[in-house]
């Protein structure tokens, strides 16, 4: 009943504010989006991935793709031979915030509107700006059947973790009872650190390395 997991991993993310630092480390150091950083800091935020492309510097697919994404869900644009330019910005930011209603909106490229989503302060990840956006035409080349197989097998329906240090993936395989324990443990080992480093005041080398407190 992985969709059941799932509910709870969110839960218990939402619930204990758990950071993409640590749930990298329950995947075994992985599962971040690279280069993405938020327009805003502060936000924290942990939902389901509807995940959509944007392909060939046109946002038409884009536009037409986000009709379908729900409540509470984590926008995951994943860009495709858009070279520099921005994918949208403040029309499309608002359409999902304030109508979609979703968590956060994550892409690998450029927005636009800068100005407008710092004032909204929406939780937006994203790779850098660009003032220069794509074209809003349907062209004849698509994305590779093949590609936007794998992309979605791999995003679609995963769990998305969003806070100022980035955003990590929580892949579908991941969406287990044994996952949910991990967490636990992270959460409770980094608890079990800092009451060494805090109140013990041993060195970090005793702590984290040594683990010295599994001798006591």
């Amino acid at each position: 009943m992985s969709t059941e997991w799932k509910r709870e991993i969110i839960d218990y993310i939402r619930r204990n504010r758990v950071s993409t630092t640590e749930v990298a480390d329950c995947l075994q150091k992985t599962g971040a989006i690279p280069g993405l950083h938020p327009i805003t800091r502060g936000h924290f935020r942990v939902g389901n991935v509807f995940w959509v492309y944007a392909f060939g510097e046109t946002n038409w697919d884009v536009h037409e793709q986000l009709q379908d994404v729900k409540d509470g869900d984590v926008v995951f644009v994943e860009v495709f031979e858009c070279g520099d330019r921005a994918i949208f910005g403040d029309l499309v930011s608002k359409y999902l915030f304030l109508y979609k209603q979703v968590a956060a909106v994550v892409v690998t490229g450029a927005l636009r509107d800068v100005h407008r989503l710092i004032k909204e302060a929406w939780p937006i990840w994203c790779t850098g700006y660009n003032p220069v956006g794509c074209f809003n035409i349907k062209i004849e080349r698509q994305l590779d059947p093949e590609i936007m197989r794998e992309h979605r097998q791999k995003y679609h329906g995963a769990v998305g973790v969003c806070d100022d240090t980035g955003v990590v993936i929580i892949p579908k395989e991941c969406h287990t009872e044994e996952f949910i324990k991990s967490l636990e443990f992270m959460e409770q080992q980094e608890d079990i650190w800092y009451e060494c480093i805090d109140r013990r005041k041993w060195s970090t080398y005793r702590t984290v390395c040594l683990k010295e407190y599994l001798q006591k």
